[in-house]
């Protein structure tokens, strides 16, 4: 079935990932009736706004078998956005101010890029914990990644995040723990990309009720569970990556290293690149330890790394967000819960809003 995404204009990138002929296809008003009503709170910075939007709705239609999923976008105003970034957002999203006077079954949000050394610092954390605070008490469950996991529990219980020596980055085996519905079906190991400075711990949360799901002898905890009125999910490794999304995140660093943006020159991402990658990348930040400068960027061996790469994760990924939207479909058939178009709903009619552009399942 197809994933719908409520936005005004047809010349949104996703229009051009539907299969041949069916693009700007609109949903029936039967249809919609029956779809689940998923907001995307995208935090990420400008460079990375339509990959994550790609990769989380790509994830969402590889996973939502016959389920008809609806995805909408929403925006904190308070995120430090270039010019760009801010017309983006504009054009394409909704304020989160409008988020906590609609109705939505559930909620995913993305972490964002630390600016500062306590998440209370951050421009948007006021909004953030609004968000945080509607999600608990409207959705049926919220699905929070990277530091908006660190954001969630530090507003929910008190839970401090604690900085890494370096950064943890990689693709790391992770072993499932117990049979939570979240874990049908995924196998007792499997391997999830992680990218961050910081982590919580996994004794911190289990004293604050929290239920690990899964966690790495290498990366710690990964995925942990708590039930509020709304089933809190948290990922601190990135289950929707791409297979290349780790390697742009190196490029990245390592640009801000050369320009003189880092003091620190990055870590190679552990069990992401084979054994003739790992030698070619070695000498590469070898060199840039040595002669730092902003033109060796040119030199970056991007192509190079990216020929052997492989996403070993799509497969357990694909099912535990298979999972969580059937728990979402279950549970909100068990409430009788309202539909998203009645009621408090902030979505405007066909008339107004031109309709929901549908995309045909390509997972």
């Amino acid at each position: 079935m197809p994933v719908l995404v409520d936005i005004d204009s047809y010349d949104h990138h996703l229009l051009s990932r539907a299969p041949s002929g069916s693009a700007a296809a609109k949903a029936s008003l039967g249809n919609r009736a029956e779809c689940l009503d998923i907001g995307l709170i995208n935090n990420m910075p400008d460079a990375a706004l339509m990959s994550t939007e790609r990769q989380l709705f790509d994830l969402l239609d590889a996973a939502a078998g016959t389920l008809v999923v609806r995805l909408h976008f929403y925006t904190m105003e308070t995120t430090p956005r270039s010019e760009w970034g801010r017309d983006y957002v504009r054009r394409y999203y909704r304020s989160t101010d409008d988020l906590v006077i609609g109705s939505l079954d559930g909620v995913i949000v993305t972490g964002a890029e630390p600016r500062a050394s306590r998440l209370t610092d951050e421009p948007y954390w006021t909004a953030l914990v609004q968000v945080m605070d509607w999600a608990r008490e409207n959705t049926i469950s919220s699905l929070y990644s990277c530091l908006a996991v660190h954001a969630a529990v530090l507003h929910m219980d008190g839970v401090e995040r604690h900085a890494l020596p370096a950064k943890c980055i990689g693709v790391f085996t992770q072993t499932k723990t117990t049979d939570h519905p979240l874990m049908h079906d995924v196998p007792a190991t499997f391997r999830i990309p992680h990218a961050r400075w910081n982590e919580v711990q996994e004794e911190a949360i289990a004293s604050c009720g929290y239920s690990v799901l899964t966690k790495s002898a290498e990366a710690g905890v990964d995925c942990f569970v708590k039930q509020q009125k709304s089933l809190f999910v948290h990922f601190q490794g990135h289950p929707e990556y791409e297979t290349q999304s780790l390697l742009g995140e190196y490029r990245r660093d390592m640009g801000r290293f050369l320009r003189g943006e880092n003091e620190v020159c990055p870590t190679i991402p552990r069990g992401y690149f084979g054994t003739k990658a790992e030698e070619i990348l070695t000498t590469f930040r070898r060199t840039a330890l040595s002669d730092r400068c902003p033109e060796f960027f040119a030199d970056f061996p991007a192509d190079h790394l990216a020929k052997n790469l492989r996403n070993v994760w799509h497969l357990p990924a694909r099912r535990i967000y298979r999972n969580w939207l059937l728990y979402i479909a279950s549970q909100r058939a068990t409430r009788s819960r309202p539909l998203a178009l009645t009621g408090r709903s902030r979505t405007r009619p066909i008339s107004d809003r031109g309709g929901y552009r549908a995309f045909g399942h390509h997972g």
